[in-house]
C-alpha cells in the first residue's frame, strides 16, 4: 500500500465527513431555500454569484461537494489502477456509484425542502462515508502489497532459507 495512496483516500474521507457537517449548517439555516427551486442556479447576479449569507453557505457548500466529489472520484480511479484489495476497490466504488444519486437528492432537497428530502440526502452522504471509512481504515490496515513486492519478499526469504 503506498502512502500516497493513504493520504489520498484519508484526506477524501476527513472532507466527506467536513461536507456532511457544512450539509448539516447548510440545511439547518434553509440555505436551499434562497435558490427558489432554480437549481443549479441560485440568487444573485445571474444567479451565480451569493447575495447573501445564506446563499453564501449554499454556495459553498456545493464547492466543497464538487471538490469531495473529484476525491472521491479519485480515489476510485486510485483504487481500481494499483494493485489494492478487492475490498477498498468495492468500498471506494460504492461511493462513486451513490455519488451522482447523492447530487440529485442534493438537487431535491432545495425542490421538496423537508424531512423526507433531508433524510434522503443525508442518507446516501453516510453511505458514502461508511464507505469512504472503510476503504480508508482498509488502506491504512491491509498488508498485502502488489504482487511484485510480494514475490521479491519471498524469493529473499526462501534466499535466506537456504
Amino acid at each position: 500500500m503506498t502512502t500516497r495512496f493513504r493520504r489520498l483516500v484519508a484526506t477524501t474521507t476527513v472532507l466527506t465527513f467536513a461536507l456532511i457537517l457544512l450539509g448539516v449548517y447548510t440545511g439547518a439555516i434553509g440555505a436551499g431555500l434562497t435558490c427558489e427551486a432554480r437549481w443549479p442556479f441560485c440568487d444573485g447576479w445571474m444567479g451565480l454569484f451569493p447575495a447573501n449569507w445564506a446563499s453564501f453557505v449554499e454556495w459553498f457548500h456545493r464547492l466543497v461537494a464538487m471538490i469531495t466529489g473529484f476525491g472521491i472520484l479519485g480515489s476510485t480511479i486510485a483504487a481500481w489502477r494499483g494493485e489494492y484489495s478487492r475490498r477498498i476497490k468495492l468500498a471506494t466504488g460504492i461511493a462513486t456509484v451513490v455519488l451522482p444519486m447523492q447530487i440529485l437528492l442534493g438537487a431535491n432537497t432545495i425542490f421538496n425542502f423537508g424531512a423526507t428530502a433531508q433524510v434522503l440526502h443525508h442518507g446516501a452522504a453516510q453511505l458514502i462515508f461508511g464507505s469512504m471509512v472503510a476503504a480508508t481504515a482498509w488502506a491504512y490496515t491491509d498488508t498485502a502489497e502488489s504482487p511484485s513486492v510480494q514475490s521479491a519478499d519471498s524469493q529473499h526469504a526462501a534466499r535466506a532459507d537456504d
